[in-house]
């Protein structure tokens, strides 16, 4: 049976780890900006578990337990009985680079015995849309492909990602699970209400958008937003798009602003804005944030078993969720009971499958889980 061991760090208390987690062989991690300045993330993992693989990011906002934290390193050990995880990894410059660099990643890990893969990229320097489609041009679609991509609070300027070395920029990184006793589960779910006419995106390109209805993005969107304008694009967070080919309803999935261009009067996503879907506005509630993060839980739950449970958020619920960002980690936690072990992080954008085609996306503003177990 898989061994779980929570590690914490925070400024106050510093390092907190089990003396028993030296016989790990996997180790996942979740690092502020503000622990990545305060301590060496990586060269402490290391000594705790020196024969471990190491991955992990930095975040909006770090999850321990059912508590949500900003500036502290959310980490988690495991020692498997008869599973084993290998560790690959890539660079990206540019979001144009995407797609070849999700194929090349998913390119270095075994398929035989492989049950699932958690992924993590640059969220600044990756379009989600296009790395999630290089991944799967390589992995077969048995695979269970979760993960997200690596936040900077709500700065959205430098990001990190590490893997088996010190997190750094313009990194790409999966570790896949291994092995006949291996389970693994999942659930994703927002939460968000769309308000406002749906719109044609009538010119994009990739994960740019420049017109809605024939009108500058940028032009319309600063409209619905008022006095909040002037903090884009942060303020973009508390109203995401949701985005649909014009005939699909069920297919409709939630993109996040993490950029803008006065001069082009454009909106850059985390993930492609196809030329010709259909657009509207989207707002949240706080209590139906929480209850779609309940369903994500309950989605992915693995009854009385202890698992590893991998949560991760977007930074936009984070936002707009403020002090009871708590209440959704709780939520999770209840639904998947006692003998779940959580971590995560607040994310740029989330990957799963899709909640009605089952088909791998990428997300923004959802609430994802994976669970891990071993039998």
């Amino acid at each position: 049976m898989m061994k779980i061991f929570p590690i914490l760090w925070n400024e106050r208390n510093g390092w907190q780890a089990d003396a028993s987690a030296g016989e790990a062989h996997l180790v996942i991690y979740f690092a502020s900006p503000f622990a990545l300045a305060k301590t060496d993330v990586y060269e402490y993992l290391r000594g705790v578990c020196p024969a471990a693989n190491i991955i992990g990011c930095s975040t909006g906002g770090e999850i321990f337990g059912v508590e949500v934290f900003e500036q502290s390193v959310s980490a988690v050990a495991l020692q498997f009985e008869t599973s084993w995880t290998e560790l690959a990894a890539t660079s990206i410059d540019h979001p144009e680079g995407s797609h070849a660099a999700g194929s090349a990643l998913a390119a270095k890990l075994p398929v035989n015995g492989l049950r699932g893969v958690f992924l993590l990229g640059d969220g600044t320097r990756t379009n989600g849309t296009a790395l999630v489609a290089g991944v799967r041009t390589i992995l077969p679609e048995a695979i269970l492909l979760t993960g997200g991509l690596a936040g900077d609070g709500s700065d959205f300027r430098r990001t990190h990602v590490g893997a088996n070395t010190p997190p750094a920029e313009g990194m790409i990184a999966a570790i896949g699970f291994y092995g006949e006793q291996l389970t693994m589960g999942w659930g994703s779910y927002g939460g968000w209400d769309r308000f406002g006419p749906e719109r044609t995106i009538t010119r994009s390109k990739a994960n740019v958008l420049f017109e809605l209805d024939s009108e500058p993005a940028l032009q319309l969107y600063k409209r619905y937003l008022g006095e909040e304008a002037v903090n884009l694009p942060a303020s973009a967070l508390l109203f995401p798009l949701t985005v649909r080919p014009d005939d699909k309803e069920k297919s409709a999935v939630v993109r996040t602003i993490v950029g803008i261009d006065e001069a082009k009067q454009s909106l850059t996503f985390a993930g492609d804005v196809p030329q010709g879907y259909i657009a509207q506005l989207m707002r949240g509630h706080f209590d139906e944030l929480v209850d779609g993060a309940s369903r994500a839980g309950a989605r992915a739950a693995q009854a009385d078993r202890v698992c590893l449970a991998l949560l991760v958020s977007c930074i936009g619920r984070r936002l707009l969720l403020g002090q009871r960002a708590g209440d959704e980690a709780e939520a999770v936690s209840a639904a998947l009971g006692k003998d779940a072990v959580a971590v995560g992080f607040y994310s740029y954008g989330e990957i799963a499958p899709h909640e009605t085609t089952g088909r791998c996306e990428l997300h923004n503003q959802t609430m994802t889980v994976t669970t891990i177990s071993e039998a």
